[in-house]
């Protein structure tokens, strides 16, 4: 403990005389004067004239500067003299050289600023704390459970509190002029209390207050009260209309809240009622996130959910598959949020430490050839009695002083480049909004800048230490380079071109793989599609009957608006995000032991629906109108009718959804869609998909018809247009039904493929970086060696060598180079793109095309920067190239 007291005290000490530098400084020349008119007084005294006096107490006290110097070494500020001495220097190196420091800064800036601007995101969505208090103590389940299920589950656990919601709903809000339709969110009463969250008007749910009959409360955002209420302050306590029902307004939360998503508006109670099997325990399957009490720890509460899992099963009022949820587990809340987001993150931060990479060797090469130039200065730097730390030390020094200049450049390069990232990447990436330049990311920077400025300056580094005193002094600034010298410089060019093959295979693949998904069939034609989210209240939906009324009124008269073609409506559209299930019984199939009756995607679609939406018929027939009030009937993909009836016909079969007794005749089949993404149909957990006709019969989860409706208009007319006469054609049907998300199906296949195009053109954008970057390396070499053989050229030439031969010499340098970083690059290639199978999507991560077309860019790229520095070689003149040598 004594050494520990003493170590900070001298520390402190250090501290307190460089704060108080300038006042140490002082007093020691005040020392030193005295001292020295001190001695001069007792020489005079002695009867020595006053100048020679002067001069023996000079003689006898020593220089002042070795003074100063000693007493720096002993105060422990030897080392920032020499620092604040090197960067001098330094800074006037640079000054003298604005060609080599623009070029050296700029190529540092690039790769900086591609750091900084992608760990920007990095830190932002992956690595900042949640705003929520105590993070590290909030946890979510890898698994999602019914309303039923957790309410055992919020009973039965003991190491955690846990709460759900219900993301991704839509609800009409009335009352406030034309019906609007806002997103939101269904939450347990546990969630704002276990975020640490309080409102900032008003209070949260209380305990109870989702439980049917109490949940007649609701929660607004601040953007919403701003913007809808004026910023009202007497809003709480006023009740307003959603989904038809009168609701308390009961808080407004803080304009920073944003859970579960940007999107979320309001808030309302989870709806649970015991008494509802089906509402309980048939119900949407939700997310449930979890703080641990005091005292446990995620493991102990792991240990509790696997236990509690092994027993739900048994409270659902049917057999529940074994693999339900079979591997859950607590994860901390911040990395589940972000688990969809963290791997595209994760390869975009690698890709920029590549270009930064390419970006310190092309620097290394420049530094390399200045360095040649400058022998002769080190030699007489070290015969004036300089070690190899002090020099490497100055050479270092001046390298970080470069990639600081780089790192403040890079900064503004950051900047907009952190603008960009938000624009390409998509909307719903996890915390985007978050991404930001702070102080944690200026620290980044900084040290990025050293190291940086390390790895740069430890060629030329190498190549002092490697470099004799006599042959540098001999040497007189000729640049008479090494044979050592020259195998970095090619070996940093070889890793530059092997980096930059890197890239652009990732680059290429990514391309590849945009290609590929841009020009999958997604099953339907969507030009010329418009649609739009029709969501009625109670008062037109409360019953079927006026519900497929006002349906089917609306069709008619949206077909009668000039410029229409065709009109349909569906409950689920393709791409929509939107996934509607029920469990369906097929006939002649049987269910294996231990599982259920399989899940299908749901689609409830008007007989015109297939037709509008171009979706083809492969055998049988499509809906009719008579299909409306006949027999029940059906519609299946082909996928879904290879999967459950093989080699046969499925045409004429029957299915009935899991509680109904009646059964429904399959009459067509048509082609598979694209519904869930443009990679697959339907979700892992879904089955197959069946398309019923809307009427009484197409019954959801819940037993009711769907109420909310999407329209799907066939026009040549723009969104806008279509939704302005939409708009005001159920204005006057029913003022109480919202008209909302009017866009193109066009706009859907856009969306789908934004992350795709956003990684891809992230990618291609730091692939040109890389290759710019290797071509501007293999120039300098190419440059360097036509500067260094200048005197053989010429004489070769003299002695009759064509120019032919010229060429072969400087390209086949070049050629050397290529092949092997080209090889090298490929060789890279194969073992690192597989961590690019995420994002890959029709094409392999080992693509014989794409690695081809990648060795062929790359070496054309190459051996056109060698082209400059062989049309300097074939202008040499022998008789001048020999008489100045």
């Amino acid at each position: 403990m004594r050494e520990r007291l003493a170590w900070f005290g001298e520390w402190g000490r250090r501290l307190h005389m460089l704060v108080f530098r300038g006042r140490f400084e002082r007093e020691l020349d005040e020392e030193i004067r005295l001292h020295l008119e001190q001695r001069a007084r007792e020489y005079e005294a002695a009867g020595r004239p006053v100048d020679e006096a002067w001069w023996l107490a000079s003689r006898r006290f020593g220089s002042p500067l070795h003074v100063r110097e000693d007493a720096s070494a002993a105060w422990g500020w030897r080392w920032l003299d020499e620092f604040l001495h090197d960067a001098r220097y330094g800074a006037r190196a640079m000054r003298r050289n604005p060609g080599y420091t623009a070029i050296a800064a700029a190529t540092l800036a690039l790769g900086i600023g591609a750091n900084t601007a992608v760990f920007s995101l990095v830190e932002g969505v992956l690595l900042r704390p949640l705003p929520y208090a105590a993070p590290d103590a909030l946890v979510l389940a890898t698994g999602t459970y019914p309303n039923g299920a957790f309410a055992a589950m919020r009973q039965q656990m003991q190491t955690v509190d846990v709460a759900a919601y219900a993301d991704g709903r839509s609800f009409t809000l009335t009352g406030l002029g034309e019906a609007l339709r806002l997103p939101g969110a269904l939450v347990s009463a546990e969630l704002f209390p276990i975020l640490g969250v309080r409102p900032a008007r008003g209070r949260a749910f209380r305990p109870g207050e989702d439980i049917a009959g109490q949940d007649r409360v609701v929660i607004l955002s601040h953007a919403l009260w701003q913007q809808r209420f004026g910023g009202d302050p007497a809003v709480v306590g006023r009740s307003i209309d959603v989904d038809g029902v009168r609701r308390e307004i009961i808080a407004v939360m803080p304009g920073d809240f944003r859970f579960p998503s940007t999107k979320t508006e309001l808030w309302m109670p989870l709806h649970y009622d015991a008494r509802d099997p089906t509402s309980a325990w048939a119900g949407d399957y939700m997310p449930v996130i979890g703080r641990l009490r005091p005292g446990a720890t995620i493991d102990r509460a792991r240990a509790e959910l696997r236990v509690f899992q092994s027993r739900v099963t048994e409270l659902f009022p049917w057999r529940m598959p074994a693999c339900w949820n079979a591997d859950v587990s607590f994860v901390p809340l911040q990395r589940g949020l972000v688990s969809d987001a963290r791997p595209r993150v994760i390869i975009l931060f690698g890709a920029a430490t590549l270009v930064l990479l390419i970006a310190c060797a092309n620097v290394a090469n420049l530094a390399l050839a200045r360095a040649a130039t400058r022998e002769r200065e080190v030699g007489i730097r070290a015969a004036l009695g300089a070690g190899p730390r002090r020099i490497a030390r100055q050479l270092l020094t001046e390298s970080v002083l470069l990639a600081a200049l780089g790192a403040i450049a890079g900064i503004v390069f950051a900047a907009q480049g952190i603008h960009l990232l938000k624009l390409l990447l998509p909307a719903e990436t996890p915390r985007l909004l978050d991404v930001q330049l702070n102080w944690r990311v200026f620290a980044f920077t900084g040290g990025l800048a050293i190291v940086t400025g390390c790895m740069a300056g430890f060629a030329p580094v190498l190549h002092a230490m490697r470099t004799g005193l006599t042959r540098a002094i001999e040497a007189g600034g000729r640049g008479d380079s090494r044979p050592m010298s020259e195998r970095l410089r090619r070996s940093l060019t070889v890793a530059q071109i092997a980096l930059a093959v890197l890239l652009v295979t990732a680059a290429g693949l990514l391309i590849r793989s945009l290609w590929m998904l841009s020009t999958l069939d997604p099953g339907f034609r969507s030009e010329q599609l418009v649609t739009a989210r029709l969501t009625p209240n109670t008062s037109v939906c409360g019953e079927p009957a006026p519900c497929l009324v006002f349906y089917r009124e609306l069709e008619e008269q949206v077909r009668a608006i000039p410029g229409t073609t065709d009109a349909a409506l569906v409950s689920t559209p393709p791409l929509g995000g939107a996934i509607a299930k029920r469990a369906l019984v097929l006939q002649n199939f049987v269910v294996r032991p231990g599982e259920t009756a399989p899940l299908f995607w749901l689609t409830v679609v008007t007989p015109s629906y297939f037709q509008v939406m171009g979706i083809q018929l492969q055998a049988g027939r499509l809906f009719t109108e008579a299909d409306l009030s006949g027999h029940a009937v059906a519609i299946v993909p082909a996928a879904t009718a290879r999967r459950f009836w093989p080699d046969e016909n499925a045409v004429g079969r029957q299915v009935r959804f899991l509680g109904e007794q009646s059964w429904r005749t399959v009459v067509g089949v048509v082609a598979d869609v694209r519904g869930h993404s443009l990679t697959s149909d339907v979700p892992s957990f879904i089955a197959g998909a069946v398309y019923v006709p809307y009427t009484e019969q197409a019954t959801q989860e819940d037993g009711r018809i769907p109420a909310e409706m999407t329209l799907v208009v066939r026009t040549p007319s723009d969104a806008a247009r279509v939704g302005a006469a939409l708009r005001g054609l159920v204005r006057e049907m029913s003022p109480e039904v919202a008209v909302s998300e009017v866009r193109t199906l066009d706009g859907y296949l856009s969306d789908a493929l934004a992350a795709p195009a956003a990684t891809t053109l992230l990618f291609v954008t730091f692939a040109a970086l890389a290759l710019v970057l290797g071509g501007v390396g293999v120039y300098g070499v190419l440059a360097f060696l036509v500067s260094q053989r200048t005197r053989e050229i010429g004489v070769r030439v003299a002695l009759g060598a064509r120019t032919s031969d010229i060429l072969w010499l400087i390209m086949k340098e070049g050629a050397k180079l290529c092949v092997v970083g080209v090889v090298l690059g490929i060789g890279g290639a194969l073992a690192l793109s597989r961590s690019l199978s995420s994002e890959l999507h029709g094409v392999g991560a080992v693509d014989p095309p794409t690695y081809i077309g990648v060795a062929l860019l790359v070496t054309l790229v190459t051996l056109g920067a060698c082209y400059v520095p062989t049309r300097r070689a074939l202008r040499v003149d022998p008789l001048v190239t020999l008489r100045d040598h």
